[in-house]
Formats: C-alpha cells, structure tokens, sequence
C-alpha cells in the first residue's frame, strides 16, 4: 500500500503520483461506484489523496488500484456537464484559487466572477483574480479594470493585471503560486494556456483564437491536470468554463458567501432574511448608501433566483 495523489483523470483511469515521484496508471476499484454518500459525476478528482496497491505482476506497466480515497480538506464543485442538478468536483485539496479574467476577447462578465467567487467562499478557498491581456487593452478597458480591482480590492480579493503574451506580471503571478497547490480556472480564450506555459517552459499546452463569430474562448483543456510548478508548488489546470454553475448552496446560505454582505447580516430585522423585499434590511440599507456596491447585490439577485429555480 503507498499513499499517492491523483494528478488526472480520464474517466475510468487516473494518473497518480506518490511522495518520491513514481507516477502510475490507476484504476478505482469498483466499491467507491456504490457508495452512496458520493452524489457526484466522479467520486475521485485531482487532487485527491489516495491509497494504492500497486500491480506487482508487471513491473514495467506500472499499474495500480485506488483502494481509499482520504478526507478532503476541501473541494470545488460546478454543476455537470452531464445534467444541471448533478455536481462535478472540479478539484481537491487546494490551498488557493487563481481566476483568469480579461475584459475583452473575451469579456469575462462579473456574474461569472462573482459565481465563481461564492462557489470557492463556500469551500473555503481563497481567490486572486487575474487579469490578462493588459497589452491589448486601450484606455476604456484599462478604466473598465480599474473599476473592477477596485470593487473587488474593497471587498478583500487579490486583483492583478498582467499580460502573458508580453510576460509582464508574470513574475507576481509566480511568487503567489510558489509552494501552494492553486486551482486555475477562467473562461476558454482567456489565455491561461499561454499564461502556463510562460510558467512552466517546456509544457507546451496547446492554444487557439478566441472564435470570432461568437468572442467566446475555444476549449483547450479538456479535463482538470495537476502539474508540478518548477519553483515550487502544483498547478491544477482546469477546463475553460463558459458558465459557473451554483450547486451545494442553499438561497438563505448565499448571502454569506457574498464577503461584503457578512457584517450587515445580523443587523437584518429578520433572522431567515433574503435581502430582496423583507422589511428592515440592512443589506439593502448598505446597498442604497453605496457601502455594498450595486452590481455585487444585482449578482447575488441573480444568482438567488437560479438557486430558486433549481434547488429541490
């Protein structure tokens, strides 16, 4: 038995790595399909810690079976591909989350953000949001981002712009990625492929063109990989999302994973307020003197009326 972790996954198969570095071709053993208490599309994700019992008969194959999967100290989840009221684990055990953003080609919209940022406070996982192509921004988007590193600043989030292309940036990017094991995401096009391989030489992930016809991003990356950073810590790329969808998160927890809301909750009048037509509201109050800021409350309006219409 040797303690591994799960650096891919295709499905049926999964790549894992033990502490001295072997990696081997592993199989879960069929147990793990049954258990009940896994209401996910894949009961194991990256990142997960596993046991496994390697395959002696084949020294050279080196195959093996999952025989345990270890606690999370925490996950991400979006809802699936495969059916809106099933959940997808994006990742495991992470220490941070890193979003590629960009203004234009695409534009990365702030109901994206901000459903992306209530999915990872609610497992507990702090968020850099990243801004790419600074070098094909003019003034207007330079303005549009100042905007929003403001908000987004206020409220408590990392906020940096950088440009892959051009490697300017990039240098932060490295030092808050060393020796933390940090989630990637963002929408397709934004350019975290180019950003990853200006990170790790070598790597050579494959790119395309934002789609013209649409200003949507194309998918690269087809599935989430772990990768080892070479100055420290692991990277786990994931797929290029167009949406980010909310599962696990009920209408009276998501005002709590809004940050800026946390302080006015209690000051509400009643206890199961929804901040949207109770009287004696605080969040609202803090809404109309600008302490909250507007479009965050139009967010979480929106995001509690798609909770509204899913959560069974």
């Amino acid at each position: 038995m040797q303690e591994a972790t799960v650096y891919k996954s295709t499905g049926s198969w999964y790549v894992v790595k033990t502490a001295t570095g072997e990696t081997f071709q592993a199989r879960m053993k069929g147990i793990f399909k049954k258990d009940e208490d896994i209401t996910s599309t894949n009961p194991i994700a990256v990142g997960d810690r596993v046991t496994i019992e390697p395959d002696d008969s084949d020294a050279n194959a080196k195959n093996a079976m999952i025989t345990a999967i270890g606690d999370r100290k925490n996950y991400i989840v979006r809802s699936s591909p495969h059916g809106k009221n099933k959940k997808h684990i994006v990742a495991a055990n992470m220490d941070q989350a890193m979003l590629i953003c960009t203004v234009k080609e695409p534009r990365t919209s702030q109901g994206f953000i901000d459903r992306f940022l209530v999915t990872a406070a609610a497992y507990h996982i702090p968020v850099i949001l990243v801004f790419n192509k600074k070098d094909i921004y003019k003034a207007k988007e330079i303005e549009k981002y100042e905007e929003l590193a403001a908000l987004y600043e206020s409220i408590g989030y990392r906020v940096l712009l950088i440009s892959a292309a051009k490697e300017e940036g990039v240098d932060e990017v490295r030092e808050l990625l060393k020796d933390k094991t940090t989630l990637m995401s963002g929408h397709s096009g934004v350019g975290k492929s180019s950003l990853i391989n200006v990170l790790m030489p070598g790597l050579d992930l494959r790119t395309k063109a934002v789609s013209g016809w649409s200003g949507k991003g194309l998918h690269t990356t087809t599935s989430a990989e772990m990768y080892d950073l070479p100055f420290g810590g692991c990277l786990i790329d994931t797929p290029g999302v167009r949406e980010f969808g909310i599962v696990d998160i009920t209408r009276a927890e998501l005002s709590h994973y809004f940050l800026e809301m946390q302080p006015y909750l209690s000051q509400c009048q009643f206890n199961n307020c929804l901040h949207i037509n109770e009287p004696g509201c605080a969040v609202k109050a803090a809404v109309e003197e600008g302490d909250i800021d507007a479009d965050r409350y139009v967010s979480y309006a929106t995001i509690l009326e798609t909770i509204e219409e899913t959560q069974y």
